[in-house]
């Protein structure tokens, strides 16, 4: 349990160092408790919050002028800016890349926890589940489709087992070609002689649209041959609430009837 389940504190003064944790804060209707946050927290631009840090790089100045109860980060912050947030008395509550869409959904319910509206984060999570659930059912394939989803390009890099990105491949009962590696990061070669009949690039920008072309000279490839190379923005598919979990299944499924 969290200190704040366990003496009844509900945080009122936030720092989040995440996009999706900023995300997750508004779904919880707690943007009123976020006194800071990243540039890259899109949710939050128009609320004009403070921003205390780029992706990776934290203001702790800035963070200690906004006097928090509470700072919330994921893993990709450095433990050196961690161990100071310790040293001056700011709680801080780490959340993990979720591996699973199980995983986002208890971590959403942890900062539900801490934000005092468990209630609302039980209500949402329970709402994401019915709805994969549905989805799920109009899955009904009769081969199921080999689908590779591309994350990144300089290295080539792909959602694999034990992500929770993986688990939008499951979900619409797909086979992932990458299913056997153990690390993301591969070569074109390999990826074209596993022959997905789908791949999906997670988009960046000018350099998806260069992806797709790099793909299309693979002309033997199926996904090729199919014209079934899409799109997913990455602000979504790469995001882990239980929201965008939802909405990115809904693309891809919309996607896949297409097949």
């Amino acid at each position: 349990l969290s200190f704040s389940a366990v003496n009844g504190q509900e945080y009122k003064r936030i720092v989040s160092l995440s996009p999706s944790l900023t995300m997750n804060l508004y779904y919880l209707e707690a943007q009123d408790r976020l006194v800071g946050c990243t540039s890259y927290c899109e949710m939050a631009k128009p609320d004009h919050k403070p921003i205390i840090a780029t992706a990776v790089q934290v203001s702790i100045e800035k963070v200690l002028q906004l006097k928090p109860d509470l700072v919330i980060a994921t893993t990709i912050t450095k433990l050196e800016t961690i161990e100071m947030f310790k040293k001056l008395d700011i709680p801080v509550e780490i959340f993990p890349t979720p591996k699973s869409f199980n995983e986002i959904c208890s971590q959403f319910l942890r900062l539900g926890v801490l934000v005092g509206n468990q209630k609302l984060a039980g209500e949402l999570i329970g709402q994401a589940d019915s709805r994969v659930k549905e989805l799920q059912e109009l899955c009904t394939w009769n081969i199921p489709p080999k689908l590779f989803i591309q994350i990144g390009s300089k290295p080539l890099y792909a959602a694999i087992p034990n992500t929770f990105m993986d688990d939008y491949i499951q979900f619409v009962n797909g086979i992932n070609i990458t299913a056997d590696l153990s690390r993301g990061s591969l070569t074109r070669e390999a990826v074209v002689a596993r022959d997905p009949d789908v791949i999906l690039i997670v988009t960046m920008g000018i350099a998806g649209q260069e992806e797709k072309k790099m793909w299309e000279n693979f002309d033997e490839m199926s996904a090729v041959r199919k014209k079934q190379i899409f799109f997913i923005d990455a602000n979504l598919a790469c995001t882990p609430t239980p929201v965008s979990f939802v909405e990115t299944m809904e693309i891809m499924l919309s996607l896949l009837k297409k097949l």
